[in-house]
């Protein structure tokens, strides 16, 4: 099977180089364009989030400020194991 993809060669007449100058920097800039709105949407709704995600935890905080808070504290027992030696539980 033979593939025979078109040849690519420059147009000759001045008039169409122009236009297709043009036109490839129209379609970059609508581009450019667009990515830059993606991102400014992307970083407003982010700001958005975080500002809500706050506001929805300082809110929670409030009644349970009232409450006796239990201290967050976790107790237990350790043993310390110096020189690769074997622990023997009493």
């Amino acid at each position: 099977m033979r593939i025979v993809l078109p040849l690519m060669h420059r147009r000759r007449n001045p008039l169409v180089q122009a236009l297709s100058l043009v036109m490839g920097l129209l379609v970059i800039g609508v581009l450019m364009v667009f990515g830059l709105v993606v991102a400014g949407v992307l970083m407003v709704g982010g700001a958005l989030w975080l500002v809500w995600r706050q506001w929805k935890r300082g809110s929670m905080a409030r009644p349970a400020a009232r409450e006796a808070r239990q201290p967050e504290v976790l107790e237990g027992e350790y043993v310390v194991i110096r020189n690769s030696r074997p622990v023997t539980h009493h």
